[in-house]
């Protein structure tokens, strides 16, 4: 019997872990310094890793940075705060899920693409919905880890029409929006006042 040796993993130094975890907030203001496409495309790139249902990798990125883009999306956004942070941020993007994301296994999965294709698309589309809407999810925390890796921050929004960005943006597609998030550089007075945390003895049991 061969055996391997244990790989040894590499840990995060104290900036690192503060960068991405526990100074990471969500930003209320922005600057208008650009967030370039290489930025965004590099933000991607680390997205894609995040771990999904049989790395079916439902999560789709629509980026609008544009005053087209931005003029076709402000209508769809909460009237008050948020229609004005998505309008002052250099990025606004919309995360979505693919609600066919099956069809993706054959180069996801290739040693069992073509029966995870069938099966999947075997499933009634409100059975096969909510395993795409949560692995996107997962995705979605990796999406805000790989923009603050990037020295940028986040500023979800879930104050949105769905059903408008999606006729707008993705009609005709089988995407589907799930959350908003203003992508750049924080502005002034960014920050709300830190909340408490949950007690650790109040969120994690042993066995």
């Amino acid at each position: 019997m061969t055996t391997t040796a244990p790989i040894a993993l590499e840990t995060l130094d104290t900036p690192s872990r503060e960068l991405l975890f526990t100074d990471a907030r969500t930003a209320n203001s922005f600057t208008d310094e650009p967030v370039t496409d290489a930025e965004l495309q590099s933000i991607w790139e680390l997205t894609r890793y995040a771990p999904t249902m049989a790395n079916g990798q439902p999560l789709r990125v629509l980026f609008v940075r544009t005053d087209e883009g931005k003029a076709r999306l402000l209508p769809h956004i909460a009237e008050g705060s948020n229609r004005n942070k998505a309008e002052a941020a250099p990025v606004v993007a919309v995360l979505a899920y693919d609600a066919d994301f099956h069809e993706q296994f054959p180069v996801t999965f290739p040693d069992r693409g073509e029966m995870y294709r069938e099966n999947f698309g075997s499933m009634p589309s409100e059975a096969r919905e909510p395993i795409s809407k949560y692995s996107a999810a997962l995705a979605t925390g990796q999406f805000f880890l790989a923009v603050r890796a990037h020295g940028l921050a986040v500023g979800p929004m879930a104050g949105f029409d769905t059903d408008g960005i999606d006729q707008e943006f993705f009609a005709g597609t089988s995407w589907k929006s799930h959350l908003v998030v203003n992508v750049g550089h924080p502005g002034e007075n960014p920050w709300f006042p830190r909340l408490p945390r949950v007690a650790v003895e109040d969120a994690v049991a042993w066995a």
